[in-house]
């Protein structure tokens, strides 16, 4: 999905050909800022941002991200969202995009019930791109995973010379289908209590021109 996500922003962006040199990530760690946070599936102090040793990619890590129905949930508890605006703090003559997303999460989901993930990312002032989503269906009682990938050739990487943060949308739904929520509870998250569940992005880099 996010092959369509990037060609839709390919107009507003530097996009630089495959192959050039700097395919390799920069040789100083960078570091990200997490600029503001909003949204119910992420309270302020919930979400966490960690970039690797290799600057290969960057883990977001929440610790209170359930979206819910049935017993013990509030009618607004089925959807859950949250938004993050960052700013990667890269090495002068250097440029990155994403060329892949993997979000993880646990769901118990009744029979009948089913779950909604949604995802979209895009550089301040560029259009925002349409999301790409992954669907759950009950019963399922068990962890989840989701990948959206993109080819080298579509990667939209961030204008060179600019700074421009990077905001990450992502969100949760349940619904009830066809099972009773009057006698039991479906739910699915996207949070860890122990770092052991989070959502990775991967970078791809470019040396600017």
């Amino acid at each position: 999905m996010l092959n369509a996500v990037a060609a839709a922003l390919l107009a507003s962006a530097i996009i630089i050909p495959p192959g050039a040199p700097g395919d390799t990530p920069p040789p100083d760690h960078i570091t990200i800022d997490v600029v503001t946070v909003n949204g119910s599936g992420c309270p302020a102090g919930t979400a966490a941002v960690a970039v690797s040793e290799d600057n290969k990619a960057f883990t977001v890590t929440y610790s209170d991200y359930l979206a819910q129905i049935g017993v013990g949930a509030r009618p607004t508890d089925f959807r859950k969202n949250c938004q993050l605006n960052l700013r990667v703090n890269v090495p002068q003559g250097f440029t990155y995009g994403i060329a892949q997303a993997d979000y993880r999460g646990f769901a118990h989901l009744e029979r009948g019930a089913y779950a909604i993930q949604k995802a979209n990312y895009y550089f301040q002032g560029m259009s925002q791109n349409d999301s790409a989503s992954h669907r759950y269906n009950g019963p399922h009682s068990d962890d989840w995973q989701a990948t959206d990938q993109t080819e080298l050739a579509a990667i939209v990487y961030s204008p060179c010379g600019e700074k421009r943060n990077f905001n990450i949308n992502t969100e949760l739904r349940v619904y009830p289908g066809s099972s009773n929520t009057a006698t039991t509870t479906s739910f699915v998250s996207m949070d860890s209590t122990d770092g052991a569940i989070d959502t990775t992005y991967q970078f791809s880099w470019k040396t600017c021109p």
